[in-house]
């Protein structure tokens, strides 16, 4: 059967064909056996070559949602997405030993708390537990709820920050679905939209956040979920406002489309800014994600997961099929450090230590003629001259950064940088200042604002 009528397609780019063709399949507009304009049909249809219209075929039937069946044409077939390629591996690729490395991401273990005398607690009063328990340890579930920062029905525990995002977006995303991001993220987060097959929507940003403009255009095009990360954005350590999360919300309130806002806090206690999250004012449009594994150690992999019951409900049962839940034993761990004061106060110092160090770094930088951003937690952006030369230049001091590039949304066209881990800094950091600047751009960029003051970070 021909399907050019029920076919309307508003981005004539690869994903977009191909993100229009998933949506009306995943929908049920267009069904297995159903068969699929001609490439030279839609090409003279929407005004772009042959090639574009191929590379979207392409991507569909690699996703297992058409097949090519030779000269009778191309039909939708039953498939589902699968792994593309992948910006974390690229981060590692050719990684070599270096004197300092300062591209993880991850916390200084001698700021972590010491786990030891409450592990002995545990063992004292440790029982036995079975399959039918509820997932979540009622104690733990009491605790976090007294201190979060939604009024969201239900919550959860899950396997750390990366596990609750993805099965936040597994619950509200199919194939094809627009997803915001913001621009600079996480690689990890583009990595599994792809693989889920859904079309990514960047949004760029400033020191309060993704830019409003920007975003109300995002949602606009029937975006049905956001990925944002409230505070010590990762990478750029930007932590939003109260004012900038106050645009957002309106611009949700305003939008005929229904937008599932996904909140990733994955610094949580080792971030000195407010958790500050939309589900304050939108409860039943915001999953919020805070981690422990920055704050009291990454071997907890820990996350709490809140959201309209309706969908915190449908990822319990999800997990039911696979891990079931996450051990009850890392859950009351996590309880009696949340209580234990000694914990509380060497969690606090480790906030300050990671901001004394971003601070110090950023005063050495501007010492030596380079700028950093007033941003938060583990990890700064610094804009440079040439992606490459820098880590090529800094590997030769003996020190490794993370590239910036896996960052952004675009393959090619984004600004050049490199995100610096600053929580192994304890010292030495006027030598790593000295090094960051000579790879540095001479000017400050175009794309993230560098100047603390600036709000459109034009």
């Amino acid at each position: 059967m021909e399907t050019n009528d029920r076919i309307q397609i508003d981005d004539p780019t690869p994903a977009g064909i191909a993100g229009a063709i998933a949506r009306l399949i995943t929908s049920g507009e267009l069904r297995a056996g159903d068969r699929l304009p001609t490439v030279r049909e839609l090409s003279n249809r929407l005004g772009v070559s042959p090639a574009t219209v191929s590379h979207g075929w392409r991507a569909l039937a690699q996703a297992g949602l058409v097949v090519s069946r030779g000269r009778s044409g191309t039909f939708v077939a039953d498939g589902g997405a699968r792994a593309g390629s992948s910006r974390t591996d690229s981060m590692t690729r050719g990684a070599s030993s270096a004197r300092l490395d300062l591209s993880l991401g991850t916390p200084d273990p001698a700021l972590l708390p010491e786990i030891g005398s409450i592990l002995s607690r545990l063992a004292l009063n440790a029982e036995t537990t079975d399959y039918h328990q509820a997932p979540v340890v009622p104690e733990l579930g009491r605790l976090l709820q007294a201190d979060w920062p939604t009024g969201s029905g239900a919550l959860t525990v899950v396997d750390g920050a990366m596990d609750a995002v993805a099965r936040s977006l597994q619950a509200v995303v199919r194939f094809g679905d627009r997803v915001i991001v913001e621009d600079p993220t996480f690689p990890h987060i583009l990595d599994y939209l792809e693989s889920i097959g859904a079309q990514i929507v960047p949004v760029r940003m400033d020191a309060e956040g993704v830019l409003p403009d920007e975003f109300a255009r995002a949602v606009a095009t029937g975006a049905t979920a956001a990925v944002l990360q409230p505070r010590a954005q990762n990478p750029t350590g930007a932590s939003m406002s109260t004012e900038r999360a106050e645009e957002l919300v309106a611009i949700l309130r305003r939008g005929d489309h229904r937008c599932m806002i996904i909140e990733d806090d994955h610094s949580g206690a080792v971030v000195p800014a407010e958790d500050i999250s939309l589900g304050r004012w939108l409860p039943d449009r915001v999953l919020h994600v805070r981690s422990y594994s920055k704050s009291h150690g990454p071997d907890l992999r820990i996350a709490a997961l809140s959201g309209p019951e309706e969908i915190i409900d449908r990822i319990v049962a999800t997990r039911v099929l696979g891990p079931g839940w996450t051990p009850r034993i890392l859950q009351r761990l996590l309880h009696e450090m949340l209580r234990d004061d000694t914990v509380t106060r060497t969690v606090d110092h480790a906030r300050e230590q990671y901001q004394a160090r971003r601070r110090a770094l950023a005063a050495a930088l501007r010492h030596h003629g380079a700028r950093l951003a007033e941003g938060q937690g583990l990890n700064a952006w610094l804009p440079v001259a040439d992606e490459r030369t820098a880590l090529i230049h800094l590997a030769a001091n003996g020190i490794r950064v993370a590239p910036g590039g896996p960052f952004f949304v675009a393959d090619r066209g984004h600004p050049e940088a490199v995100r610096v881990t600053i929580a192994p800094l304890s010292g030495g950091i006027d030598e790593v200042a000295a090094a960051l600047a000579l790879a540095a751009r001479p000017r400050q960029s175009e794309y993230f604002s560098l100047d603390p003051g600036s709000r459109d970070g034009r």
